[in-house]
């Protein structure tokens, strides 16, 4: 595993919110993030499921699994981070906290071995005048270029619940390719359970290209329901 920091030139862009959207600042220009514009465009039947979880277990404990999945998310991002800049080594994975324990998971299963080279961690991909996001990982992934996203969660996952993860991967790769002149080759997922269950989900040629359309499809809707030009 190698860092090609000179392959592709990231651009640097502020956040903020506004209009309950994560927006990121180009020139003077604003773009809805990805996971503004997927949350907006929600289907009806997926809002209601989500309702209906939070009124099951509860609204303040639902808000507390959002935090505390959001914070062991952020943890776990961050640790693997770290690894990768060479900022901590295998000796430090000796630890009962369980961010860490996930970190190692997805390391040693889903990144050691695989992972040939690194164009950047935490940049930021956008597609001009449409939307803008932030990719884990950019790099080279068992000889494809690709977007790696790292995900944690309370138990395994099946494909078909994890659509907007997909989407997300697809908005990634084809800004990457309209603003780079690249063709990614596909996008990956890599998560680790509470549980410490590793599971590994690629998206790839024909199947790549339908979830960028798919995630347009999304952003022309975010843009019919909002004011936002």
């Amino acid at each position: 595993m190698k860092w090609n920091h000179n392959k592709f030139n990231y651009p640097k862009s502020s956040r903020s919110n506004e209009d309950g959207y994560r927006k990121y600042l180009f020139d003077e220009k604003k773009l809805p993030s990805v996971t503004s514009i997927l949350a907006a465009t929600k289907s009806e039947e997926d809002k209601a499921s989500l309702e209906l979880w939070r009124q099951r277990v509860g609204y303040k404990e639902a808000n507390r699994i959002k935090t505390e999945a959001s914070s062991r998310g952020s943890s776990m991002h961050a640790y693997i981070e770290d690894w990768l800049k060479g900022r901590i080594n295998d000796s430090f994975f000796e630890s009962n906290e369980q961010y860490k324990i996930m970190a190692k998971e997805i390391i040693e299963k889903g990144i050691k071995g695989k992972l040939e080279e690194i164009y950047g961690i935490e940049e930021v991909v956008f597609y001009p005048e449409k939307y803008a996001g932030t990719a884990d990982l950019i790099g080279k992934y068992m000889g494809q270029d690709v977007c790696i996203d790292f995900k944690q969660s309370n138990k395994p996952k099946k494909s078909d619940y994890i659509q907007d993860y997909f989407l997300q991967l697809g908005a990634y790769t084809l800004g990457h390719d309209v603003v780079h002149g690249t063709k990614m080759k596909a996008g990956v997922i890599l998560l680790c359970t509470v549980d410490n269950y590793f599971q590994e989900f690629k998206i790839e040629g024909a199947e790549l290209e339908m979830y960028q359309n798919l995630f347009l499809g999304r952003v022309k809707k975010f843009y019919e329901m909002s004011d936002i030009s």
